[in-house]
């Protein structure tokens, strides 16, 4: 399978590496960190001109239709620059709403108002005490004579007080069903805080909110959201590990012991290539859950999710670890990119499933018991 970027990928990688390197260098980014705000509205006007947040939306509603090729050159770049903007957030419930319908009215308009860059979308995937199963569900949806309530809390929804819709999942009549919830809705409460990353969170507290029910979302539909999100991760965390191995490379080279610079020890050179391959290795395995995301079937994409989800995981521990350790005591200050790139590699890990949760998930889909065997 070729995994080379098209021309029109390569060019777009370029566009936004040129622009993140001038425009959110480490410095810009941890001032937009300590803002009330927490993001940068400058930044994400800047996204919409480049066209990011138009990518992954349908022609129809003004889009480009993009590919979960194009969205993994958009992500790795943002992981590579410690991006905290909304985009993750918005793109996931962008991808809700073409699985729901993208032809929907609402859904079409709620589309082309996010390919202009004028709304932000959240998924929320979890609640308190769900850990990471997304079908542990207290939330619960009731249909009223004009609509549907939802009565319930979500934790830790990423960018979840930053944006103007979420899709939320909830129990209606036993099963699982999917709605939209207006950030405005009678009903609702939002709690914003800093997650350790750098990035925001919020918790949602639903009292009888008002919602509108994305008509034949089911809990296999919620599942595959949550992959497409997953392998976004995944090429985000790809992207954050490319700067740490070359943030970690480049202080070698300065950091002198005995005379000589540090780089120059072989076993740290061994370490180092060690913490490359591991970088290439959760590469290979993205760019497959990619391909598999959108062309197999749905134990096949579940396999290639998880896998990667694993293997990045493993790779962003390594890396991260050994990076701190050559950083030696700068590795974990806020003073250097190193720290922060580890910390958000650690919420990565962390976020819609760990190592462990994907290694049981990998393990009970068909097939492997005899392939083990």
């Amino acid at each position: 399978m070729d995994f080379n970027f098209t021309e029109e990928q390569q060019q777009l990688a370029d566009a936004l590496r040129r622009y993140l390197d001038k425009n959110y260098g480490f410095e810009a980014r941890q001032a937009i960190v300590k803002t009330p705000e927490g993001v940068s509205a400058s930044h994400w006007n800047a996204f919409v001109e480049l066209g990011l947040t138009a990518l992954p939306v349908p022609s129809e509603q003004g889009g480009f239709d993009g590919s979960p090729f194009d969205m993994l050159v958009v992500m790795q770049e943002l992981g590579r620059a410690l991006v905290i903007e909304p985009y993750w957030a918005t793109v996931v419930g962008i991808e809700a709403l073409k699985l729901t319908c993208a032809e929907n009215a609402q859904n079409a308009q709620l589309l082309e108002r996010a390919a202009a860059g004028e709304i932000k979308l959240a998924a929320a995937f979890h609640e308190p005490d769900a850990r990471y199963d997304l079908f542990a569900l207290e939330t619960l949806a009731k249909e009223t004579g004009d609509g549907f309530t939802l009565t319930g809390s979500k934790s830790v929804v990423q960018h979840g007080a930053q944006a103007d819709y979420w899709i939320v999942p909830a129990r209606l009549a036993g099963e699982v069903a999917l709605f939209v919830v207006a950030r405005d809705a009678k009903g609702v409460e939002v709690s914003d805080y800093r997650t350790i990353d750098g990035q925001r969170a919020a918790t949602l507290k639903f009292d009888a909110a008002s919602a509108r029910r994305l008509a034949g979302a089911s809990a296999a539909t919620w599942e595959q959201i949550a992959d497409y999100a997953t392998f976004l991760l995944c090429a985000e965390a790809v992207g954050a590990i490319d700067a740490l191995n070359h943030a970690t490379v480049e202080y070698t080279k300065t950091r002198q012991q005995f005379g000589v610079p540090i780089a120059r020890f072989q076993a740290l050179q061994h370490r180092m290539a060690e913490m490359l391959i591991h970088g290439e290795q959760a590469r290979s395995l993205m760019y497959l859950a990619a391909a598999r995301y959108s062309s197999a079937s749905v134990d096949e994409r579940r396999r290639a999710i998880s896998a990667a989800k694993v293997r990045v995981g493993q790779a962003a521990r390594y890396v991260g670890q050994q990076a701190v350790q050559l950083h030696g005591g700068m590795g974990v200050t806020n003073e250097v990119a190193a720290a922060h790139l580890f910390k958000r590699l650690t919420i990565i890990e962390t976020t819609l499933g760990d190592v462990d949760h994907h290694l049981e998930r990998f393990a009970s889909l068909p097939g492997f018991a005899q392939a083990a065997a």
